[in-house]
């Protein structure tokens, strides 16, 4: 039996949405696959760190109450971050508050947009915005603005 292009697209189409399982609202929320690298760019071409001379304060991934937790291999780009940043335990007297914070990248038609931050000390950080854009060589920043100062 022969059937039409038509009638066989829209079987393709109804088996294709008979088999996509509907996103649970109250479940995880699902980074991209691009969400490792996005963060790297960042961190190696706005605040400079890399594996061997600039290492990074404590990473600090904020989901934001959501259940966002990328598992990045950050050796792939070039990166190392030997300690993870725990906002719920404060640091020991006479040790400074430090963590570099990175939140889930927002992806537009223009790339991403991610929200970062840093803290040197008590008084003493800044949170930025950068515009990451994908292209050839993968990931780069293309601009960072300043969003808070302490």
């Amino acid at each position: 039996m022969r059937r039409s292009p038509a009638a066989l697209i829209a079987l393709l189409l109804a088996g294709c949405a008979a088999t996509a399982p509907m996103p649970d609202p109250a479940g995880p929320v699902v980074g991209s696959g691009d969400d490792c690298a996005v963060i790297a760019a960042v961190a190696r071409e706005h605040y400079g760190f890399n594996s061997t001379d600039t290492l990074p304060p404590p990473l600090w991934l904020d989901d934001e109450g959501r259940a966002w937790a990328p598992r990045c291999d950050w050796a792939r780009y070039g990166l190392s971050f030997p300690e993870i940043h725990d906002p719920a335990r404060t640091p020991p007297s006479g040790q400074p508050l430090r963590w570099v914070q990175f939140k889930q990248p927002r992806y537009d038609g223009q790339g991403a947009l991610v929200d970062s931050a840093i803290m040197h000390g008590p008084l003493a950080g800044n949170g930025i915005q950068c515009r990451v854009r994908s292209g050839f060589a993968g990931w780069t920043v293309s601009d960072c603005r300043i969003t808070w100062v302490n």
